[in-house]
């Protein structure tokens, strides 16, 4: 019979696992132009990059998405994007205007982990979860960052993700 820490999701945890911070807010805006243009003037945010063209999981969790930008200042990074009109439902995804939160982990395999421990939760907090999608698979970015997405119980939308150059 396995040892009761074998049962635990806790054990696939790192022993010692990274200090986990907040990677960046992802925010739908109507008016992309005029939230960065708000963002600079207000906290001092600068462009960091910017995107238009995306991947598949993007565009099937974000119809209609035509433009994002980082925009960030000091440790704040800001992921704002804007939907073609008409593409998208009148509402943001989540019922507010932050999109998702996303968590950065210290590693590649951390990553793979939490993506493991996720799926091993969600058997034992299933009646508790306010939608039933599973995570996304890792995904791997041109620049070698890797993420994936998943819901909390209450709905709002994780990403946790692996930044090879650390990020801000």
């Amino acid at each position: 019979m396995p040892s009761a820490q074998q049962d635990s999701p806790r054990a696939a945890v790192p022993a010692a696992p990274s200090r986990l911070r907040v990677h960046h807010i992802a925010i739908e805006s109507n008016c992309l132009d005029e939230c960065v243009s708000w963002y600079r003037e207000f906290l001092g945010c600068e462009l960091i990059w910017t995107l238009d063209t995306f991947s598949e999981v993007t565009t099937r969790r974000l119809p209609g998405i035509a433009r994002l930008v980082e925009i960030g200042a000091g440790d704040l990074r800001l992921h704002v994007f804007e939907r073609l009109r008409g593409s998208a439902p009148e509402t943001t995804s989540t019922t507010g205007a932050v999109q998702h939160v996303c968590v950065a982990v210290s590693s590649p395999e951390e990553l793979a982990l939490r993506h493991d421990l996720w799926l091993r939760l969600f058997p034992r907090y299933r009646a508790a979860f306010a939608t039933a999608d599973p995570p996304t698979d890792v995904l791997v970015d041109a620049d070698g960052s890797q993420s994936f997405y998943a819901y909390d119980i209450n709905g709002v939308e994780l990403e946790l993700c692996y930044d090879p150059e650390g990020g801000a």
